[in-house]
């Protein structure tokens, strides 16, 4: 079968895309789907990603943990936000946490409505995401977080490295696809370096965040795909 990969740049794009057959990978590498691989991958039973922070007080009396984040800071009154070093298995190993952040929760949402499986990626799981991908017999979406609707750099990076290690078992490419692994090319070496010109490295660095920002760009410390099943982001078994 000639399997199709796309990159959709922005959620507010994702409406041109035919996905209801596609697997869809959200991107939202600073920071929340770098978090919730790493949490997953730490043993967190579950995590629940709504779409505003009011959705999370309908958990408050569950005994989940709340995790709510907002332009990068955590939302006050929320036991954590969107920080990975909140995500340590001393902190979510056989817990349910309960996620909304500016941009990752919202493409999540978004795309479960019409794909056919949501799961999440990061530079993190990046090596067991792309062989899981390889061996699926399904057309692949990678649908980058951004910015509150508009295109960011360290997103599409990331959908380049997939689309860099994806090449040779995918025939149909879109432009965006080969813009994205341009790019990834040209950054590879020293990721940290090319994204210091992404307006979301300055926000964050404003927010004192870099060790957060650094721990983003880690490739492959984690094994596990946190997959979309009904409103929970569980392990996927592969």
């Amino acid at each position: 079968m000639s399997r199709t990969i796309e990159v959709c740049l922005t959620p507010a794009l994702l409406h041109l895309y035919d996905i209801e057959k596609s697997i869809v990978v959200v991107i939202d590498i600073l920071r929340a789907t770098s978090s919730i691989t790493y949490g997953i991958d730490n043993g967190a039973e579950a995590i629940i990603p709504v779409a505003q922070v009011e959705d999370c007080l309908a958990y408050a009396d569950k005994g989940y943990l709340l995790a709510a984040e907002r332009n990068g800071e955590v939302v006050t009154g929320y036991d954590f936000g969107n920080s990975p070093f909140s995500y340590t298995a001393a902190k979510v190993a056989g817990k349910t946490i309960v996620l909304t952040t500016t941009n990752g929760t919202k493409a999540m949402h978004l795309a479960h409505a019409r794909a056919h499986q949501v799961v999440v990626g990061s530079f993190l799981n990046l090596t067991a995401l792309t062989t899981w991908l390889k061996a699926q017999d399904k057309d692949v979406l990678l649908l980058c977080a951004g910015w509150k609707d508009k295109f960011n750099l360290e997103d599409t990076l990331f959908a380049g490295a997939v689309v860099n290690k994806l090449r040779q078992d995918f025939v149909h490419f879109d432009d965006a696809c080969v813009v994205a692994e341009d790019m990834y090319l040209m950054a590879k070496d020293d990721l940290r370096t090319y994204l210091h010109k992404s307006s979301h490295s300055h926000r964050l660095a404003q927010l004192n965040i870099e060790e957060d920002v650094q721990f983003c760009l880690k490739t492959d410390l984690c094994k596990a795909i946190p997959v979309l099943v009904g409103e929970k982001l569980v392990k996927l078994d592969h």
